[in-house]
């Protein structure tokens, strides 16, 4: 009787020969996929992460073009904004309660104008596709037009927009760039009709995407209109309704043309923001190492702010699945 020894032997043998050339083939597929990230991967590190890095240095030191010693100082950049009384902790904080109250008027507009504008253009109506550029038009201009073109409309003695009140009776000038609360107004609304757009774009995706069985189902059950937008509409737009929360809020965060161009952080100081704040300071006063412990202080509460979001929105993903 033949022995079985032999083919005992082979198999181990070529279990271990295929599992090295599977291991020799996914290996040059990821030296592929490498090559494909390189160039990505050197802009990422020239652009990102080595000025992150470069930061971070000049933030704990007194760091200026103009010095031939820099040295180090540690904490104490981060320590004067917390210093009650200090110059740049008054103003740094006075700036990001301006921030704070740029966002806090326009990211609820900015979701809510844009999902009942998508809403309606999401009908099945002839020319909707001109209104969704329509719509989408002012997006692609840059900040410099909007505070040119704004500013010519809201000019307080020879603005179109004063001229239009007073034809339908509205006797006195608005001061729409110079007083509170006026100059929020105005603030608020150039952005939320520049920046509306994209916003409505993202929403009528997420539209798209939803399956419209779920709207039959739920009018199988009764269900009216606004009954299918709360069951229907809303949890399937949450992983957009995301997105476009996270993004808004970085953005107005970050706001600076709208106010430079059309109200120069006026009145006072009323509406300078804190990257017109912190731009101030380490590109005209020469406090670049105080600007630097500026931003980065800004980008981790904007960093908490996006954390508590995604966990906000994870906790109703998670419950309603439940």
């Amino acid at each position: 009787m033949p022995s079985l020894a032999p083919s005992r032997s082979r198999a181990p043998r070529r279990i271990v020969a295929g599992e090295h050339h599977r291991s020799r083939h996914h290996g040059r597929r990821n030296l592929r996929a490498y090559l494909f990230l390189a160039p990505f991967l050197v802009v990422f590190a020239t652009f990102i992460v080595t000025p992150a890095v470069f930061g971070l240095y000049i933030s704990v030191t007194n760091w200026s073009p103009f010095r031939k010693r820099i040295d180090f100082v540690g904490l104490a950049n981060y320590i004067d904004l917390f210093t009650p009384g200090a110059l740049a902790s008054q103003n740094f904080w006075q700036s990001m309660g301006a921030t704070g109250w740029f966002v806090l008027w326009s990211v609820p507009l900015l979701l809510i104008i844009p999902l009942l504008v998508s809403l309606l253009l999401n009908q099945k109506l002839r020319g909707m596709t001109v209104f969704r550029t329509i719509f989408f038009a002012p997006y692609v201009l840059g900040v410099a037009i909007i505070g040119l073109v704004w500013g010519y409309i809201f000019d307080t003695q020879s603005g179109i927009l004063n001229h239009l009140l007073h034809s339908i009776g509205v006797a006195q000038d608005i001061p729409w760039t110079v007083n509170t609360p006026w100059v929020w107004v105005s603030l608020v609304g150039v952005t939320i009709w520049w920046t509306m757009g994209l916003n409505t774009v993202i929403f009528l995706a997420g539209l798209k995407g939803i399956n419209t069985d779920l709207y039959e189902a739920a009018a199988i059950d009764g269900a009216g209109r606004f009954q299918a937008f709360c069951h229907v509409t809303l949890p399937g737009l949450r992983p957009v309704m995301l997105f476009i929360t996270t993004t808004t809020v970085l953005a107005s965060a970050n706001m600076f043309g709208q106010s430079y161009l059309l109200t120069r952080g006026g009145p006072g100081t009323a509406t300078r923001t804190a990257i017109m704040y912190i731009s101030d300071q380490g590109l005209s006063q020469n406090n670049m190492a105080g600007a630097t412990a500026m931003s980065y202080i800004l980008f981790l509460i904007l960093a908490v702010i996006s954390i508590i979001n995604f966990q906000v929105q994870k906790d109703r993903t998670e419950g309603r699945g439940a």
